[in-house]
């Protein structure tokens, strides 16, 4: 599996999740349902930076590495508050994605 495609996939999602943050209905609601509306824009924030982060990453390995470990924080922050509130099982799938994702990235970043 070519990881830089990985990399450059979820960086991507990360901007555009972390962009509608700020600017769709859909996830201010979802926020609120979360109970974590006050946090949306700085968790909007660190998604854009995030995702900024992993792109730079490619080319500056230590920020790779810190970047998906701060993911992989995230992801499994967002899996804790989605089993809490009780959310179905697909809609913890893409956290779940997101974590393996960044497992991958932070361990084949390691190997550099």
């Amino acid at each position: 599996m070519n990881l830089t495609l990985v990399t450059v996939f979820t960086a991507i999602s990360f901007i555009v999740y972390g962009y509608s943050s700020f600017i769709s209905r859909r996830m201010k609601s979802e926020y609120d349902r979360w109970g974590y509306n006050n946090q949306r824009k700085l968790v909007g924030f660190l998604q854009l930076l995030g995702g900024v982060g992993l792109l730079i990453g490619l080319k500056i390995d230590i920020l790779l590495i810190l970047t998906s470990f701060c993911f992989i924080m995230m992801m499994t922050a967002a899996i804790l508050i989605r089993i809490k509130i009780k959310d179905n099982i697909v809609d913890v799938l893409p956290a779940i994605t997101y974590l393996f994702l960044n497992i991958m990235i932070f361990y084949n970043s390691l190997s550099h």
